[in-house]
């Protein structure tokens, strides 16, 4: 597979490590880690292809042809060539998963076109596509002919671009008409939501809605009303899609630590709890995720 430290050959954003996992003709996946705690910006870069971000860990702050939103471990995010990008790392290192598609293979996706014509997609998935993402990088790393690997991969992408679709605008779109087109509050709003979605990726998952309130300098109705209209999701939902996903990278971990600890260590009143959660929100007990999702 091809490395790289301290270089991310698409792009000058920001030193890190990186490694094409598989490339078949017209579309690739990479692994990305992000290693530099830097809160200013870097240059902008413009970017040379058409691209899929899904994060997988940690945070960062990006700008986006002059707008900026906060990126998580549910961020998906679809750029095209000509999008200029900015990037700040105050919260320490990100990880993600990047495909490089070529328009040809878009064009012959049901979507694409969408894609192709207009403007990218800057949102969160949810978990169910996090959970094929992560499946996804999970069997590249265990390794696949080239076959094997487009099929994986436009299958994938179809996945991506469905979801993007069925969703007429990313949440917050309509932001500025809910506060009757004030820009100053619109903007307020979706940085307190950001702030919110910092303290609940850097604390642990056992703040109550009046601890993250008191956090951000909100009230806890006021926080909770902004949020939902920002990302379309409530704190509380949200709160367990961030803690859904740190389970699924602990049990990527092939060290076969008793699911127990694991419930106690991500916040779950015990493991019947934590096997009820992943149940509802990704449809396996975490036994079978464990084998699903490690490498080995």
């Amino acid at each position: 597979m091809t490395e790289g430290v301290d270089s991310d050959p698409p792009r000058t954003t920001t030193p890190c490590r990186w490694r094409v996992l598989g490339h078949p003709a017209g579309i690739s996946i990479s692994e990305v880690r992000c290693g530099v705690e830097k809160r200013g910006w870097t240059a902008p870069t413009v970017l040379l292809r058409h691209e899929v971000n899904l994060g997988w860990s940690g945070a960062y702050r990006r700008r986006i042809n002059g707008r900026t939103t906060f990126s998580d471990a549910t961020s998906l995010l679809l750029t095209r060539p000509g999008d200029e990008m900015q990037v700040s790392h105050p919260l320490g290192c990100d990880t993600f998963t990047r495909l490089e598609i070529e328009p040809a293979v878009l064009a012959e996706h049901r979507g694409g076109a969408r894609w192709l014509a207009t403007a990218g997609w800057d949102g969160t998935s949810d978990t169910a596509l996090d959970l094929a993402h992560r499946m996804l990088v999970t069997e590249f790393r265990r390794g696949l002919d080239q076959f094997e690997m487009a099929e994986r991969l436009h299958g994938f992408l179809g996945r991506v671009l469905d979801f993007v679709n069925g969703r007429a605008e990313p949440p917050g779109a309509d932001l500025g008409r809910v506060v009757n087109r004030r820009p100053a509050t619109a903007a307020a709003h979706r940085r307190l939501a950001d702030r919110a979605r910092e303290v609940l990726m850097v604390r642990d998952f056992s703040l109550t809605l009046d601890q993250v309130a008191r956090e951000v300098g909100a009230s806890p109705h006021h926080l909770s009303r902004v949020f939902q209209r920002v990302t379309g999701s409530s704190l509380t939902a949200y709160r367990n899609r961030l803690r859904v996903r740190a389970v699924l990278d602990t049990l990527a971990e092939a060290d076969d630590r008793p699911l127990r600890a694991v419930a106690a260590e991500h916040g779950f009143a015990d493991q019947a709890h934590l096997t009820r959660v992943l149940r509802e929100h990704v449809g396996h007990p975490p036994a079978r995720l464990r084998r699903l999702l490690t490498h080995g």
